[in-house]
């Protein structure tokens, strides 16, 4: 860990997983988990805007993924298909958007794989500073909403008639979202973002009994895996990326296999 990328990306991981940590809570608990892979995979033609203008890549993947989730709360108050079908169509098609766009960028060969996958180790000094900056304001965002957006995920008509702000609630929810998947997909790629959101939480869901201490277990395992995953890619010259979400997904069969005991008895 005395190599300067090595550190960076340990530092980028780590930071990632406790951002993610009681955000990624919240996607579960809302079956949010088509919700963000739409977002995230739009984040590719973020990226292709920002090649073609000359943008900081975060900053344009930013402002995509937020008009994205706008977006996607406007369509939600549609009743002509169902939602979960609309997050479908709506995933592959800014996928494959991002795709050709990215390829028709002019100028040096896009490493897409780098995008898609991520690659941890060429996080820089400047993308560090936005996942310092971009966690503590999804942090702070998330604090102060975290009671409401409770309430909302545990019912959301019983929440609005105690006085509870449901649309201001939800809306940021889907910014804290878009700012957190923005800063993942440098780290993690745009096919594994949500992979980081969701198996943390998942894998911390049986082993708690309170909200917090579901959010305070993802944010170990998170941290764990991250740094295991390095370990692992550094030892067997496996991909970053990858090899954190694999990490994540045994972190996951672990804590849920004796309640599969339990039940199968």
């Amino acid at each position: 860990m005395s190599e300067p990328f090595l550190l960076r990306a340990l530092l980028a991981g780590l930071g990632l997983a406790i951002v993610a940590a009681p955000l990624g809570c919240f996607v579960v608990w809302r079956r949010m988990a088509y919700y963000g892979e739409t977002v995230a995979q739009a984040g590719l033609i973020g990226v292709a805007v920002g090649l073609a203008l000359s943008l900081n890549l975060t900053a344009s993947v930013l402002i995509v993924t937020l008009a994205v989730s706008g977006l996607l709360v406007v369509l939600s108050r549609q009743q002509v298909v169902p939602f979960d079908t609309l997050l479908g169509l709506l995933a592959h098609a800014a996928l494959a958007l991002g795709v050709i766009a990215a390829s028709l960028v002019r100028g040096p060969q896009l490493d897409l794989m780098a995008f898609l996958f991520g690659d941890i180790f060429a996080i820089t000094y400047v993308d560090l500073r936005w996942i310092t900056l971009g966690g503590l304001a999804a942090l702070a965002a998330l604090a102060w909403i975290w009671r409401p957006l409770l309430a909302l995920s545990v019912h959301e008509d019983l929440a609005a008639a105690e006085g509870t702000s449901t649309e201001r609630t939800k809306m940021v929810f889907v910014l804290v979202l878009a700012l957190v998947v923005a800063i993942a997909i440098k780290i993690v790629g745009v096919l594994l973002t949500i992979a980081f959101l969701i198996m943390p939480a998942a894998a911390a869901r049986p082993l708690s009994e309170t909200p917090e201490q579901m959010a305070l277990f993802a944010a170990i395992f998170g941290m764990l895996s991250v740094a295991i995953g390095l370990f692992l890619s550094i030892s067997l010259d496996t991909p970053g990326g990858p090899s954190i979400v694999l990490m994540l997904a045994v972190f996951f069969v672990v804590s849920i296999f004796p309640t599969v005991l339990r039940r199968g008895r």
